[in-house]
């Protein structure tokens, strides 16, 4: 919208969060309560500033270009914040909106509504109100004939005042050339001594600016985060949007009240995901992927037609397309698992590279390895990468073949085609094409065993 200005308040100290982090950092399905406002305001407006407290460490780098901070050194109320900005915002001729850092519900939608009704009345100030059925801890937005006259903070208001259902949302659009002069006459004569920013509104009407309302379509879009069980609340809520709109693009999730997907994710139509399945932090899934129950994918990326078995593990790596994983096994971070391969009961990659159509089908830790085209791997194979010092790194060439029980002490190189036979440890290099087989010889003791029962059995009677 040209000439918007918007102005976040991001100040709060968040008490009741009980946390050393600021309450705006907390993360909602996997972004920072701070970038859902952002992202509205930049695709709004022409100048964003951002009101911060003094113990913000690390703000800057989750908000990015493009936004002046300013700081409230003291927290003398939400008019004090706003007053913050002026410097930024005062030579701005288009209309001011101010959002609150803690309401990540609301949508491009309702915001273009009201500063689309804020400019078509002419209004010095435009309120986003909402109807709810527990106003209780809201200011209450006050009407005369229909027409807004002020805003009372819950806790100044009368009994009469606390049965008013129309809440103040604390989103507002004002006329930026009325909206300082009306904010200098604000004082701080509450409770609280505090300037509140909904004072304005009395001052504008006194002034005679005409002060307009809309309300939120959807009352949900008014939550905001107060403590960690209003964060748990309006997290349900952002869940079901999320699951609602994959859904609607073409993914199947058969039990959307325990999927849990970020809102960073991007999954391709026809993947089909099963109960009580997490998948977060920016991860992708590809189309026609089956995702099963109980599994977590974590900054992950998946191929198309990937299947992921019964709870699977993947942290910070890759699964090209139609390779099947699990049930039950792990991938750390920096594995990559190439096309069509096999990853099965109970194995653990880390920082491994699996090539295409290669099989580790049964019970392994594969650690710093790289591993060729079409390679097996048999059941309980270990690749021993840690000398207690160090790690290493371990090479198996294309087509070779690792027998059962076989560990494998890096580094070493097994060659192109080569043959591990079962229950060996390997600690040289092995040729292409070669067999490599390292066992001690067995020894047979003919009724060894016979003999131990008698003599135990005579142990036995000699005690009695």
């Amino acid at each position: 919208m040209q000439g918007l200005t918007t102005v976040i308040l991001a100040a709060g100290e968040g008490k009741r969060m009980r946390s050393r982090q600021p309450k705006v950092l907390h993360e909602l399905c996997g972004r920072p309560l701070i970038t859902y406002p952002l992202r509205l305001a930049r695709s709004l407006a022409d100048r964003i500033v951002l009101v911060v407290g003094p113990d913000t460490e690390g703000m800057a780098t989750v908000v990015g270009d493009g936004v002046a901070i300013v700081e409230q050194r003291e927290r003398l109320g939400t008019g004090h914040a706003v007053l913050q900005a002026r410097v930024q915002c005062q030579s701005a001729a288009g209309p001011l909106l101010v959002l609150p850092g803690d309401m990540p519900l609301l949508s491009v939608q309702t915001l273009e509504r009201l500063v689309g009704h804020h400019t078509a009345t002419g209004a010095a100030a435009t309120i986003l109100t909402a109807l709810v059925d527990r106003p209780h801890g809201y200011g209450r937005v006050l009407r005369q004939g229909g027409r807004v006259k002020r805003i009372v903070e819950d806790r100044d208001a009368t009994d009469d005042e606390k049965r008013v259902a129309e809440i103040n949302t604390s989103v507002y659009c004002f006329d930026g050339g009325r909206f300082w002069r009306a904010l200098e006459q604000v004082k701080p004569d509450n409770d609280q001594g505090e300037y509140y920013l909904t004072d304005v509104i009395e001052v504008l009407n006194r002034a005679g600016g005409r002060v307009e309302a809309i309300s939120v379509e959807d009352p949900d879009e008014a939550h905001g985060v107060n403590d960690r069980r209003q964060l748990a609340a309006v997290a349900a809520i952002q869940r079901r949007r999320i699951v609602d709109r994959h859904m609607l693009a073409g993914v199947t999730i058969l039990d959307p009240a325990t999927t849990y997907i970020d809102e960073t994710v991007t999954i391709g139509a026809d993947t089909v995901i099963y109960p009580n399945v997490v998948i977060d932090v920016a991860s992708e899934i590809g189309s026609d992927c089956v995702i099963g129950l109980g599994c977590q994918v974590r900054a992950s990326k998946l191929g198309d037609r990937v299947q992921l078995k019964p709870y699977c593990v993947l942290t910070e790596s890759v699964v090209e397309a139609q390779a099947v994983m699990g049930p039950f096994c792990h991938l750390r971070p920096k594995s990559h698992v190439g096309a069509g391969a096999e990853i099965g009961n109970f194995i653990e990659l880390k920082k491994a590279t699996v090539g295409r159509k290669s099989k580790a089908h049964h019970v392994g830790y594969l650690g710093d390895v790289t591993i060729g085209d079409g390679v097996n791997i048999g059941a309980g194979t270990i690749f021993v990468n840690y000398d207690g010092a160090a790690k290493h790194h371990t090479s198996v060439g294309t087509g070779a073949f690792v027998g059962s029980n076989t560990s494998i002490v890096a580094p070493v190189t097994i060659g192109e085609g080569a043959y591990v036979a079962a229950g060996s440890v390997i600690t040289k290099d092995v040729p292409p094409d070669a067999l490599a087989v390292e066992r001690a010889p067995v020894v047979v003791k003919e009724n060894w065993a016979a003999r131990r029962r008698a003599r135990r059995a005579a142990e036995k009677k000699k005690d009695n």
